[in-house]
């Protein structure tokens, strides 16, 4: 049998993970048709065939099933054994994957404590916390509740928050009222494996504050598509995480939300027996000093299972 590369395995992971090479070939940062050639070569190289592929669908063989914990497992001893060579030079290597928001001096907060390497996979929250908990990673900043805390043996600590508000049809005003969280539209998506988190704490705010849902499908929870969305509402619209920063069309205006102030969370996570040090230390290097960023205020809103939510 010829000899199997390290890379050749993480490259299988990540297709049976996606169980679609055009995503996998994303996700790893390569072309698809080299993807594709890898894989048929570790087939080769193992003697049994991973995958069962046509035009429409990729799925696991018998085989490849077989395989997959026994290569994740693999996989995790090697980067083990990268991090035990790290420690014994001091220059430890820390994973950190997100979503859409970093602190902007992520770099220099965490350059005295460990290498910290950004994960190129930008996935939503949900994904990032399971990567975390099957030791993908070693930290993620990401949304998360006290539920998936305790189901996936994570600890978080506050380290960001985005005060969400409203986008409404109006055109440039300098006089732009505020709107009532109840009579604010909030988008769901049908598209769960996007939009998890998103849709669990839109449909909480709306059962919390009396803001109306509309169920989309076409996730414009941000971008171009969620401005068209705004122009065809007849009330102003809950703007997304994903979507604090982006510049609003002309014929758009920001309305800030009131009766509550509707807060986003975002959290650093790690594993709960997590004992390395360099992870340990870019936790403390990055949530020093952070301070509660106005979440426990009188007229904040968070979800109930917020892990940062006082319990009322």
């Amino acid at each position: 049998m010829a000899p199997v590369e390290l890379r050749q395995l993480r490259y299988f992971v990540a297709v049976a993970e996606e169980l679609n090479f055009g995503r996998a070939a994303e996700r790893l940062l390569i072309a698809g048709p080299s993807l594709s050639q890898q894989i048929k070569a570790l087939e080769r190289d193992l003697g049994v065939r991973l995958f069962d592929r046509d035009r429409r669908k990729v799925s696991l063989t018998q085989a490849g099933a077989a395989l997959l914990p026994h290569t994740r497992a693999l996989l995790e001893r090697a980067d083990d054994l990268k991090r035990r060579a790290g420690s014994l030079t001091g220059s430890q290597s820390v994973r950190l994957g997100y979503v859409n928001w970093l602190p902007p001096d992520l770099m220099s907060r965490t350059a005295a404590v460990a290498q910290v390497h950004l994960d190129a996979w930008v996935a939503p929250s949900h994904t990032q916390a399971a990567r975390v908990a099957d030791g993908s990673l070693d930290l993620a900043v990401c949304w998360v509740r006290a539920e998936d805390l305790r189901r996936q043996g994570l600890r978080a600590r506050l380290i960001g928050a985005d005060r969400l508000y409203a986008v409404a049809r109006g055109g440039d005003s300098s006089d732009v009222p505020d709107v009532a969280a109840r009579d604010v539209h909030v988008l769901i998506d049908d598209d769960l494996t996007a939009w998890a988190a998103w849709n669990v704490y839109a449909e909480e705010l709306a059962q919390a504050t009396g803001a109306r849902p509309v169920r989309i499908s076409d996730g414009a929870i941000t971008g171009p598509a969620f401005f068209d969305h705004v122009r065809r509402c007849t009330r102003p619209v809950l703007n997304s995480p994903k979507g604090q920063t982006s510049p609003l069309p002309p014929d758009l205006v920001r309305r800030e939300i009131v009766g509550p102030k509707v807060y986003w969370t975002w959290s650093l996570v790690w594993r709960e027996k997590e004992e390395r040090a360099g992870v340990l230390a870019v936790v403390d290097a990055l949530c020093e000093g952070v301070g509660d960023l106005g979440i426990h205020a009188p007229d904040a809103w968070l979800p109930a299972d917020d892990p940062y939510a006082i319990p009322g």
